[in-house]
């Protein structure tokens, strides 16, 4: 069962949309998906769709909802590539941060006491993942080819959780020096894992598209289920 819903932020001022995809049965954990810069559009539902097939309440925050909600976008179309640079040079990712934290809350309430919640994010999602893993309350995060995360290695020292990183060594927005700064950076954090994927770009986890890797995407998607199960 999936459809979009209403939540409220954190303030309690205004109501976003989320998509909602939940298991047969009683949910084992939840995982929020944090979107692309494409918004939460087919890839994103099926995300969260194949997470429900694997027992888990799964949450998509509508995360442009302030600028234009429910931007779906495709990623092969190069006008909606362009349209979805423009949402998201105007989305302000602190406050994306606090939506996420929003749908934590959402989700634990649903699940009842004890229920853990784990944060899957991809490219800008990726990035929010990391600022989640240091900002909010998550039992686990995983960022996809997450951009701009040496920025935010001074951040590192509040993450209490563990976290896991998919790196695309031939990602067009991150390139070789940032990689190694995150290498350096991260390689004393106990909490993070790091895996790098030979020669693969951006976007190789993409459910669906031309970006899509299919042998790369089975392998990260692997490694993030058994991380997921083991920590939630």
């Amino acid at each position: 069962m999936a459809a979009f819903t209403s939540i409220s932020t954190l303030e309690g001022d205004a109501q976003f949309d989320v998509y909602i995809a939940r298991p047969e049965g009683r949910p084992k954990a939840a995982i929020v998906v944090i979107q692309e810069i494409f918004g939460v559009n087919e890839g994103i539902r099926r995300k969260c769709d194949d997470w429900a097939a694997k027992g888990y309440l799964a949450v998509a925050p509508d995360l442009f909802w302030r600028e234009k909600p429910h931007v779906e976008l495709d990623a092969d179309v190069p006008e909606e590539l362009q349209a979805a640079f423009g949402h998201m040079q105007k989305f302000n990712q602190d406050q994306g941060i606090r939506d996420i934290e929003a749908t934590i809350k959402a989700a634990r309430a649903e699940l009842g006491d004890g229920g853990k919640v784990g944060l899957v994010g991809y490219c800008l999602g990726g990035r929010l993942a990391f600022m989640s893993a240091c900002r909010t309350d998550g039992d686990a995060f995983v960022a996809y080819y997450g951009v701009g995360i040496d920025a935010l290695l001074n951040e590192q020292h509040a993450i209490g959780k563990p976290v896991l990183l998919h790196i695309p060594t031939a990602d067009g927005f991150v390139p070789a020096e940032v990689q190694r700064k995150m290498h350096e950076g991260l390689k004393d954090n106990r909490h993070v894992v790091l895996h790098d994927y030979e020669g693969l770009d951006h976007g190789f986890a993409a459910e669906m598209g031309a970006r899509r890797n299919e042998e790369a995407a089975q392998l990260a998607d692997g490694r993030t289920a058994d991380f997921f199960a083991a920590h939630l």
